[in-house]
């Protein structure tokens, strides 16, 4: 129970400091609101991608990941101004336990990721997506677990480096690949053969391609398993390596 209040109490504080800056969940919406309106329109025109309402059903589950792998999956920045000033080995010496420092920041991002989430979809409704209740919540879950797992291991690279100088050109460098062999804007079922195999490499794939199939309601499919499978091994052993990066830079 002590951990979960120190988690709540981390996450609340967090919480506090993100109203404070609100234009940041603003930007953060910008980019992908603009993808809906400006790129998925065109994808309408192409006749592989079926009807409008199928178009929206490919693309808007791609833009649900783009914001967690760029939102939660960049959340490390603002944890190396507080490394460095002394903030995190100040919390060291109190009873918060190392959980609660990671989670009570996870939690955070998680709570914007699903605020952003919310507002894209019904961005999307209005657009033209079709998806029943059911299939949305069950792919809101699916961005819940990957933004955990992005968020966790942001932060436990922003403590371990140490440096925006490290850090910025580590992810940039990363995160455009990641982002393009995930099939975001595109299904990789458009890609010519050797790069969708290539693309099976990368876990966000899996996510992308369940998360498409959960809006066009179809549960019972390899691809959704697949995909919630993926989603929770990488939200266990990202937490499980932020957990480790914390308690060993804060030893």
């Amino acid at each position: 129970m002590q951990t979960l209040r120190d988690t709540l109490l981390v996450f609340e504080n967090q919480l506090r400091f993100t109203f404070r800056y609100k234009i940041t969940i603003v930007m953060g919406l910008v980019q992908p609101v603009l993808y809906l309106l400006l790129f998925g329109p065109l994808l309408t025109k192409l006749g592989d991608m079926g009807r409008p309402g199928d178009t929206w059903q490919t693309f808007v589950p791609g833009v649900l990941v783009y914001l967690a792998l760029f939102g939660a999956g960049f959340c490390g920045f603002g944890i190396i101004a507080d490394v460095r000033s002394g903030v995190i080995e100040r919390l060291r010496v109190t009873p918060v336990s190392r959980f609660a420092l990671l989670m009570g920041r996870v939690i955070r991002e998680v709570a914007v990721l699903l605020v952003q989430s919310v507002i894209i979809i019904a961005v999307g409704l209005l657009l033209g997506l079709r998806a029943n209740v059911l299939g949305i919540l069950s792919a809101v879950i699916l961005v819940v677990l990957l933004g955990t797992a992005l968020a966790a291991l942001s932060l436990s690279l922003g403590v371990a480096l140490k440096s925006e100088d490290q850090f910025a050109p580590l992810l940039t460098s990363a995160t455009l690949p990641i982002m393009l062999l995930a099939g975001i804007l595109l299904p990789m079922t458009l890609a010519p053969t050797w790069l969708d195999v290539l693309s099976r490499i990368n876990p966000l794939r899996y996510i992308v391609d369940a998360i498409r199939d959960l809006f066009a309601d179809r549960f019972a499919t390899w691809a959704v398993l697949e995909g919630t499978a993926v989603s929770v091994v990488l939200a266990v052993v990202c937490v499980a390596v932020g957990m480790r990066t914390f308690a060993k830079e804060s030893a």
